[in-house]
């Protein structure tokens, strides 16, 4: 590792600590070193609020001066809900600045690089830069597409079975599993469910964290509850029981004197458009979404291609081939018709395993 890649190495490690806060903004680290000393460190926790580049600049103050600033974002350049970076960074006298990757919103890409290099500053770019990808795939495939990142939550047996065949599934990993949930809920802008699953589980869909991992002193950030129904979700849902916003995305007509915001979609094929669907939520700023749902609106999200992620929990237990699967695809009949998966990261959780994998039709977009 050379010398630049430790101290991105150092901001990556720093913007990570805003996984959960910073929602809709991405999740950016600084580091300002000076005569091979760390001066000065800074993250962005949270949206409107100091962006990284400030806290560090605020942090090392006068040492900033003709130092180095390693960021993990392109330094923004426009004037949002704060001034923009740039020019707190020219204003400081840094001499060089390191960037990890370029901003994702080709509007605006390469704009803050391009003042900083009018007022005379060195700038590398691309320093761990698949890195810093990966702690903003939300934000990222937001700006280049207008949608958001799709993650997919489902929990199984050894055999490959989600639920009982009436429909109990409570519980089939433990308690370290569903904790470890609690920490993907925890960085997601919106959890998108059915109404099939708000009506048999009847759950909150909130995050509930246990343990150190949630960062002390921080208000807990609820995600969007995003429901996919034909009828209005009943008014004594445990969805309406915690903060946070309750949205019906529906194709039907449904009564508007309700706890929830109505999204009104077109219909495509008898169902909901879910293409449009997610198109309305980057509207709305999501930029990860987490679907806890059953087999039909998984696998209607697979076949039109906007799963992105899937994480699998496994559970040491047979569940019988009369219990329910993890998607419905009844239009696969063929073994050519298959749908091809990467498993990228397999892991115990408890007495579970996590896998980690990605449709083979991801590689093609």
């Amino acid at each position: 590792m050379s010398i630049h890649e430790h101290y991105m190495a150092r901001a990556l490690l720093l913007a990570e600590r805003g996984l959960f806060t910073t929602d809709p903004n991405p999740r950016v680290g600084c580091v300002i070193v000076n005569n091979a000393e760390i001066v000065g460190e800074g993250w962005h926790q949270r949206a409107g609020e100091g962006h990284a580049e400030v806290n560090a600049l605020s942090a090392a103050a006068e040492m900033a001066k003709g130092a180095d600033a390693y960021v993990t974002l392109e330094p923004c350049s426009h004037f949002g809900r704060t001034p923009p970076c740039a020019d707190a960074l020219i204003k400081s006298g840094v001499k060089r600045v390191f960037v990890a990757m370029k901003d994702p919103n080709p509007l605006v890409a390469g704009n803050g690089i391009n003042r900083l290099k009018n007022a005379g500053i060195d700038v590398t770019v691309g320093i761990l830069e698949q890195q810093a990808k990966d702690l903003n795939p939300g934000f990222c495939k937001r700006m280049q597409s207008g949608r958001p990142y799709i993650r997919s939550k489902m929990a199984m047996s050894l055999d490959g079975r989600t639920a009982m065949a009436s429909g109990e599934s409570k519980w089939i990993t433990s308690a370290d599993a569903r904790q470890d949930v609690q920490k993907m809920r925890a960085r997601s802008s919106a959890i998108l469910t059915g109404m099939g699953t708000v009506l048999a589980d009847d759950p909150a869909l909130t995050v509930r964290p246990e343990g150190e991992w949630y960062p002390e002193k921080q208000a807990i950030r609820q995600p969007l509850r995003v429901v996919v129904g034909s009828q209005n979700i009943p008014q004594t849902a445990r969805l309406f029981g915690s903060d946070g916003e309750v949205v019906l995305a529906t194709a039907s007509k449904c009564s508007i004197d309700t706890k929830e915001t109505i999204l009104s979609l077109v219909e495509q094929n008898g169902h909901i458009d879910l293409s449009a669907l997610m198109t309305e939520l980057a509207k709305r700023e999501i930029n990860e979404v987490m679907v806890e749902a059953g087999s039909r609106l998984n696998g209607a999200l697979l076949e039109a291609g906007l799963i992105d992620e899937m994480i699998i929990y496994m559970a040491p237990k047979i569940m019988g081939d009369s219990a329910k699967g993890l998607f419905h695809l009844p239009a696969l009949k063929m073994m050519a018709q298959h749908i091809e998966l990467t498993i990228t990261d397999i892991r115990a959780v408890g007495k579970d395993w996590r896998i980690t994998a990605i449709p083979e039709y991801m590689k093609a977009k």
